[in-house]
């Protein structure tokens, strides 16, 4: 159960019916994480800078790589809808998150993920350095911004339990799936 309930668009101020109606218009709804960030509008502008990173990555990761980056440090962090929603990106994609056989790039971009996640003050030097020898310096700040607000979201929706969206509910981990009782395909 959710600490504050995701803001019902019948219910919601015109501020934040048109802040949803937009974020509807550009992402194709307004998730769960989306609407209870909405209590606070400046919040959700800030998390929503997201995507303008997003966009700045993925040209020199690539698509799968963005998704592994993303997984990696929601997974660290135990965030259960981010995990879930990029375990969901992954599988539509033809990846089996549980399998993945990464190339020694993608391999240093996720370790580099998992660490900032753990403790961003205790990067390893030597995790940092084979990140160094695919990244230039422009491209590490970016995507060091990026993980940043992946971390944040983490910590957004796990310290207010906010719930998995109904589409996400098949993509949980099949253990987590059946220990709390939600059906698994």
């Amino acid at each position: 159960m959710p600490r504050i309930a995701p803001i019902a668009y019948e219910t919601a101020t015109p501020a934040e019916r048109a802040t949803l109606d937009e974020i509807t218009r550009q992402h194709g709804s307004a998730t769960n994480m989306k609407r209870t960030l909405a209590h606070s509008l400046p919040a959700l502008h800030a998390l929503l800078e997201w995507y303008p990173l997003h966009d700045t990555v993925q040209p020199f990761l690539g698509e799968r790589l963005t998704a592994l980056f993303c997984h990696a440090i929601s997974v660290q962090a135990d965030c259960l809808l981010c995990s879930t929603y990029f375990r969901r990106e992954l599988i539509a994609s033809g990846a089996d998150p549980d399998e993945l056989l990464l190339d020694a790039r993608e391999q240093a971009v996720v370790d580099f993920g998992r660490q900032l996640a753990v403790a961003a003050s205790q990067v390893d030097d030597a995790v940092y350095a084979r990140l160094a020898t695919y990244f230039d310096p422009t491209q590490i700040v970016a995507l060091t911004a990026f993980a940043g607000l992946m971390i944040a979201t983490n910590v957004f929706n796990s310290a207010l339990q906010v719930e998995l969206d109904d589409d996400l509910a098949f993509y949980r981990l099949p253990h987590l799936a059946e220990v709390e009782g939600v059906a698994h395909g």
